[in-house]
């Protein structure tokens, strides 16, 4: 059985090669996507200032609608981007001060797409994003990396993970 999925891109440019790729495979695939610029929130803070920014009803929207988490990020000096940093380590209040909402990212998939001008990039790249799935309880469905110079490569995908 099929779970509903969505990509959530994470890109310092809005309409990029990230987001021409992710809009490529939500096409092929029918999978919703969600673009993090869209959103107002800001960096983790150990005293939750940021409580009123759209974190809290942007997580608990996705997890309330969605099984599979595909992150999309560009390859930035060979990490994720900035944006999708700050959202993953908003994950903390999940942990801290949203318990309930942390909770439910259990069982939850998780895999990402990413994208450079390199034809592939090393596993570690990877690592936080594994890391971060096995801590919350969430099954880490693998990776697909394009190179963002060949736009072919994103014709008649094959994702192991969909």
């Amino acid at each position: 059985m099929m779970s509903k999925s969505v990509i959530i891109i994470g890109s310092s440019r809005i309409i990029g090669n990230t987001t021409r790729i992710a809009t490529e495979v939500a096409n092929q695939y029918n999978l919703d996507v969600i673009n993090l610029s869209d959103y107002n929130f800001s960096y983790y803070d150990y005293e939750s200032k940021n409580r009123d920014d759209d974190f809290f009803e942007l997580i608990k929207g996705i997890l309330e609608k969605y099984d599979t988490l595909i992150f999309s990020t560009p390859v930035y000096w060979y990490s994720m981007s900035g944006i999708m940093k700050v959202f993953f380590d908003r994950f903390s209040d999940l942990i801290r001060i949203e318990k309930e909402t942390g909770r439910k990212l259990r069982g939850k998939n998780m895999a990402v797409i990413t994208n450079s001008h390199d034809s592939e990039i090393d596993f570690d790249f990877y690592i936080p994003f594994k890391k971060s799935a096995d801590y919350l309880g969430m099954h880490y469905l693998g990776q697909k990396h394009f190179n963002a110079d060949k736009p072919e490569e994103t014709q008649n995908i094959k994702l192991a993970f969909i």
